[in-house]
């Protein structure tokens, strides 16, 4: 079957922050992910799904369905057991992929299934892989993430915060590495996230139609020439899309360089007490974010100006919002309190 072709991530119009928010998070997995809130029809999935194409490639081990990591420190049973045999040769390279999950997905399909008949009769493990073995080491995308259910989000929540997926059944137990990058998309007027899954996301962006007549004319026209001639379509911007490959790669082995002094620490702890944030997730947030838009700039030192781009990422999920507030935190107001005098 012949692979299907996206949308180039290089020929979408304009929503900027959306794109932004996404490549930081393929330079820096360990932001937190991203969550894109917006009106239907505003690129939200496109702009996923198109990453593919851009995505940078790893080392895996050869035949390993969980794609381990063979200088990494979480390995599954049988990489370990490889590992200690001194066995852990056989490497290949694979780029990351978006995995999706489902909606409608149950608990079983997500976290996998235990086959308890034969670990009875032959007293040995077997395991069904699920989405989460898929997701490990890749990005884990959920469309309508609001509208997932309870139990597939605690599992999640488990996950995302111990990097290992553990299923029990009868008393038997297998765990492997799910270490992933969340990435949800919904439409707000669909219903609500859960407080808990919503602070889990490292980034927030808010995505609305083009009013522009020029730039709205633009996405239409764009879009019905992807849709006579995807090939053809894709071509136009194949340079682009190799120009932002290569900006990508270079900023991830830039980011390891990037260094702030305390005066951009302090900022970042200013605006958090400033705007009643909870707990301290928003302050670490901004600095890795910061970071990771100084290597995407090409540089090895912080500015206020990626602490500023940072926070309108990192904070408006996290603001305590009163009745009648909309919870959008704007640059002018950031510019207020970093200029402040406290």
């Amino acid at each position: 079957m012949e692979n299907k072709k996206y949308y180039p991530f290089t020929a979408i119009v304009g929503q900027n922050n959306m794109k932004t928010a996404l490549i930081l998070n393929i330079i820096n997995p360990s932001l937190g992910g991203v969550l894109i809130r917006g009106e239907k029809g505003t690129a939200k999935s496109t702009a996923v799904r198109s990453l593919a194409e851009l995505m940078p490639k790893l080392q895996k081990v050869k035949g390993c369905p969980f794609g381990c990591d063979p200088n990494g420190k979480v390995l599954c049973e049988e990489c370990e057991k490889k590992k200690k045999e001194g066995n852990l040769t056989d490497i290949v390279t694979s780029p990351m992929k978006v995995v999706d999950l489902p909606v409608s997905a149950t608990e079983d399909r997500v976290v996998g299934t235990l086959d308890i008949e034969y670990a009875i009769k032959h007293g040995e493990k077997k395991f069904e892989c699920g989405i989460l073995a898929e997701a490990n080491r890749n990005i884990l995308y959920v469309d309508e993430v609001n509208l997932l259910d309870d139990h597939v989000v605690d599992v999640l929540l488990d996950s995302a915060a111990m990097g290992v997926n553990t299923i029990e059944r009868e008393g038997i137990s297998y765990s492997h590495p799910a270490v992933f990058t969340l990435v949800g998309t919904m439409n707000p007027e669909e219903g609500d996230l859960r407080p808990q899954l919503l602070d889990r996301f490292g980034l927030v962006v808010d995505v609305t139609s083009e009013n522009d007549r020029e730039m709205r004319a633009e996405v239409v026209k764009r879009r019905l020439d992807f849709e006579k001639n995807p090939e053809e379509f894709s071509k136009l911007y194949q340079q682009e899309q190799e120009k932002l490959m290569e900006k990508i790669s270079q900023s991830i082995e830039l980011l390891p360089k990037v260094t702030y002094d305390k005066d951009i620490l302090l900022l970042a702890v200013k605006l958090s007490i400033a705007l009643d944030v909870d707990g301290h997730r928003a302050d670490i947030g901004m600095i890795k974010t910061a970071c990771t838009l100084a290597a995407f700039d090409g540089r090895t030192s912080v500015t206020k100006k990626d602490l500023k781009e940072a926070a309108i990422f990192v904070l408006p999920h996290r603001l305590r919002r009163r009745p009648f507030e909309s919870g959008v935190l704007d640059a002018f107001e950031i510019e207020k309190i970093l200029d402040s005098e406290y």
